[in-house]
């Protein structure tokens, strides 16, 4: 009777474990909401007494997405080595996208953006912020990814502190068009990549373009005419989270990228695009109510969230492809 009974206690104790391990992954699966990253920016300046400068809030913006990744429910997950963030992948997929993203906008800031021309200096503050960025995600041990971020973070809160400083002016923050069109196309890259993979999510056979039809490019190994695109099962979901990661943080720096560079986008008459771009990366980011990442054929009986997605990031990409020329124009 006794060992009957301490059976039946373990089993009931590792079920409710199991339950509340359940319930904990839910909550943690849940993303930020969106945020408003004008009166972030605002807020900010008004409680450390800045002047809310070119360049501000974008900063400020990168910072905020950066702090929401690591601070939401159950904080940042890609380095969980113990229950339940071990068995979550969609949450640290999410986490890479937004990643992916933010490392794209403090390079750039680092590159181009801070600096005037291609011999100045590059600012010592992003010079440690970027690096940092680029820590590996999924590194538990000491150092660990969320010490690395968080150092990042405060690198990229002394720059801005720098540039609201109306004292300070070795902190600069260029908004030029040229600065601009060579992040957008990175971004360009980057969504059109996720479009691609997203895509593949039913397979199809795609005509090799590699080599773009110069007869005297040439390429390190040979390749068939003709290609087979098709994600794996397994691979799903996690392109499908990852970009809407990416996406989210997308939908946040082209809002502040809309208030530090409006005079330029006004100029270029290119407003309207970002605008544009804006509303379909808002749409990436409405609510799934499946328990998983459906994948019925395109034309079947089943959604398919992977090219629903895809469909949005693609025409974000065509709108950013035309933000482009826009900026490339006299």
């Amino acid at each position: 009777m006794t060992q009957f009974f301490t059976t039946k206690t373990i089993s009931a104790f590792f079920a409710i474990i199991i339950v509340l391990f359940g319930i904990l992954g839910f909550w943690w699966s849940f993303e930020p909401a969106t945020f408003n990253v004008k009166e972030r920016a605002q807020t900010h300046a008004a409680q450390n007494n800045h002047k809310v400068v070119t360049g501000y809030t974008t900063t400020n913006t990168l910072i905020e997405v950066v702090g929401a990744m690591l601070n939401k429910s159950g904080g940042y997950l890609s380095n969980d080595v113990t229950p339940p963030g071990i068995f979550m992948d969609n949450i640290p997929r999410w986490e890479f996208g937004v990643l992916e993203m933010s490392r794209d906008l403090a390079l750039a800031m680092r590159k181009d953006f801070s600096r005037s021309q291609s011999q100045s200096l590059e600012n010592p503050r992003l010079i440690k912020a970027t690096p940092q960025l680029n820590n590996d995600s999924n590194r538990w041990m000491l150092p660990s990814s969320e010490s690395q971020y968080q150092k990042a973070i405060e690198e990229l809160r002394l720059y801005q502190n720098e540039l609201g400083d109306v004292a300070s002016t070795n902190t600069q923050f260029f908004a030029r068009a040229d600065n601009l069109r060579d992040w957008v196309k990175q971004v360009e890259k980057r969504l059109g990549s996720y479009s691609q993979r997203l895509s593949a999510s039913v397979g199809s056979d795609v005509i090799n373009t590699d080599l773009a039809g110069d007869s005297a490019a040439t390429q390190s190994t040979p390749t068939s005419s003709v290609l087979q695109n098709k994600t794996s099962w397994f691979k799903l979901d996690d392109n499908f989270y990852e970009a809407r990661g990416a996406s989210w943080a997308l939908l946040h720096f082209l809002k502040a990228i809309e208030v530090d560079f409006a005079d330029v986008l006004a100029k270029k008459n290119a407003t309207v695009s970002v605008r544009q771009i804006i509303r379909e990366l808002e749409a990436t980011q409405t609510a799934v109510f499946s328990p998983i990442i459906l994948n019925g054929d395109g034309f079947g009986m089943l959604a398919n969230h992977s090219l629903v997605m895809a469909n949005y990031i693609s025409r974000a990409n065509a709108a950013l492809i035309e933000l482009s020329e826009l900026l490339n124009q006299g």
